[in-house]
């Protein structure tokens, strides 16, 4: 019978929400998607309009719930995930002042410097503030500018009566849950990034009154915190009416993306490593201390599974080196090419790379069309094809694209592992990447680790903070997610690639270090811009058109 009850999954990503109907066993009912636009501004500014997630995740799940097999009172909780490390200034009354400010974005880099005033220095940092967010956090501010730290200390600059009317700075997924319940709230693992907790224990999580003052921010601006697999509150009466809720359905406190795919990937047990392929990616496991790796730009801090640590790491761009390859290279939209109805490119894509050989006839690609977090921070850092010749055909080019970001997995596997002090066994594979046989035998071969490609990899996320949710009601334990999990296939690796592709991989950290300089000097920033742009008519029209046809 408990196969019948579900948990409303949220999952805010960066390209739009995906809400999904899922058993308190992960068993993935039914799903729908909405797409949502990027603001990119001049100076590093990325940002999306709150109201538009909004309407997008309630059309989602009214078309989600109209197909799927539960009445209301069939679904036990919602439960939100979302893209991590962005922020939203709302006032007194839960409205949002300006766009948020997402992951993307780099024009508080000025303001996190102006912030980090100080001798002696260490690694960019004044010694003794490093060493009390080392202490304290387990990491420190991002030198990029990409923390909501610095999105707030960048607001506080250039936006002051915005600064001056936020009652409070909020997470995405704090946002969405504020959204639901009406409650102003984060959770210990989504306000990391804001550098003023206490993380010594991951069972008590709290701001730090010190840390609060070395980054100037003020507690009344922040959110109260609760667990992620605490009852944060009841779905507010004229929400659940336009959800097709139930009144009074518990919303739980949910889970930034990083995390809640390492639940939804099952590998939960301490170093038992998963790899995520989506928008951008990362390797990471749980394991059972609290430890920084300065030189890397990662460290172990709060799971949303209680009183455990978690590796956090992340590369800016992988999924969206394949997006940009189909539209700004193979059907950009210009004058040489008027396809209105591309087919299923990554399938094709899939389909050509695998007649190409391991190499891709001597092509790198470099996926950094973002710069990078980790194991660099380099926010300058740009993308390059290298190595073409008048023999290569777009098929090499393809094929480089897929093993270039392979490449920057591997150069972030060597410190991950040397972080845990062991070896993975193998890595669960998941997102959209996952879905790819052939980047997963790319993988396996430049990683030269077992890669295990889960079933349903794409709802990962949504089926991690459902697990938190089942575990929130007492549904089930974090120990009895890995037999819940499927594994499609493994893929091992092909020895015969070995030589190929360390080879290559050697080239790929020699053009890094050829790169950095020029792209520095090529990508220094314009002046930053403080705007709060509408996005292109047709889009919110679109959005707010569907709405209304939803709501009538």
């Amino acid at each position: 019978m408990e196969k019948d009850k579900y948990i409303l999954a949220i999952d805010l990503g960066t390209s739009g929400p995906k809400t999904a109907l899922i058993s308190v066993y992960g068993e993935v009912a039914c799903t729908e998607f909405q797409a949502i636009p990027v603001i990119l501004l001049p100076g590093g500014g990325a940002e999306q309009d709150p109201e538009l997630w909004w309407q997008a995740i309630v059309s989602a799940t009214c078309r989600t719930l109209a197909k799927g097999p539960a009445s209301p009172d069939d679904i036990l909780a919602v439960s939100a995930t979302t893209q991590w490390s962005g922020t939203v200034p709302v006032d007194r009354d839960g409205k949002n002042l300006m766009n948020a400010i997402i992951w993307m974005d780099c024009r508080g880099c000025d303001a996190l410097q102006d912030m980090l005033k100080g001798i002696p220095r260490f690694g960019g940092y004044p010694l003794w503030k490093a060493l009390t967010w080392l202490r304290l956090t387990g990491g420190a501010p991002a030198l990029s500018g990409k923390d909501p730290l610095a999105h707030i200390l960048w607001i506080k600059k250039n936006c002051p009566d915005v600064f001056d009317r936020t009652y409070k700075f909020l997470e995405p997924k704090d946002y969405i849950n504020l959204r639901l319940t009406g409650r102003f709230a984060a959770t210990c693992d989504s306000i990391l990034l804001h550098w003023v907790t206490d993380n010594r224990d991951p069972s008590r999580v709290v701001y730090h009154d010190k840390l609060l003052k070395m980054a100037g921010l003020e507690r009344d601006k922040l959110p109260d915190l609760i667990r992620a697999v605490d009852v944060l509150g009841s779905v507010k009466d004229d929400v659940a009416g336009d959800l097709g809720l139930r009144s009074g359905t518990p919303v739980i406190g949910g889970t930034p993306d990083v995390h809640s795919a390492c639940v939804g990937s099952g590998a939960i047990r301490d170093y038992e490593g998963h790899l995520y392929i989506g928008t951008s990616s990362w390797i990471s496991a749980h394991v059972p201390f609290k430890k920084t790796d300065l030189f890397h730009s990662f460290g172990s801090f709060p799971s949303p599974l209680p009183g455990r640590y978690l590796i956090l790491d992340e590369q800016e761009c992988a999924g969206k080196c394949l997006t940009w390859l189909k539209d700004n290279v193979l059907y950009h939209k210009d004058e040489l090419m008027q396809e209105e109805n591309a087919p299923d490119i990554f399938k094709f894509l899939d389909r050509i790379v695998s007649q190409v050989p391991a190499g891709a006839n001597g092509v790198i690609f470099t996926p950094w069309l973002y710069g990078e977090r980790t194991p660099v921070e380099d926010c300058h850092i740009r993308s390059s094809l290298f190595n073409l010749s008048l023999q290569n055909t777009r098929e090499d080019i393809a094929r480089a694209v897929f093993e270039g970001v392979a490449f920057n997995q591997k150069w972030l596997l060597k410190p991950v592992e040397k972080f845990m002090g062991r070896r993975f066994e193998y890595l669960n594979f998941i997102g959209g990447g996952a879905n790819s046989d052939i980047w997963s035998q790319i993988l396996a071969d430049v990683l030269d680790r077992p890669i295990r490609q889960v079933a349903d990899p794409v709802h990962a996320n949504a089926r991690g903070t459902a697990f938190l949710a089942s575990i929130a009601l007492g549904r089930i334990t974090a120990e009895d997610i890995p037999r819940h999990i499927r594994i499609k296939r493994e893929y091992l690796p092909d020895p015969g690639n070995r030589r190929i592709y360390d080879e290559l991989f050697a080239e790929f950290l020699q053009l890094y270090q050829a790169h950095k300089k020029i792209c520095a000097r090529m990508n220094r920033k314009a002046p930053p811009v403080c705007s709060v742009p509408e996005p292109t008519t047709a889009t919110k029209q679109e959005v707010s058109d569907q709405w209304n046809t939803r709501k009538s």
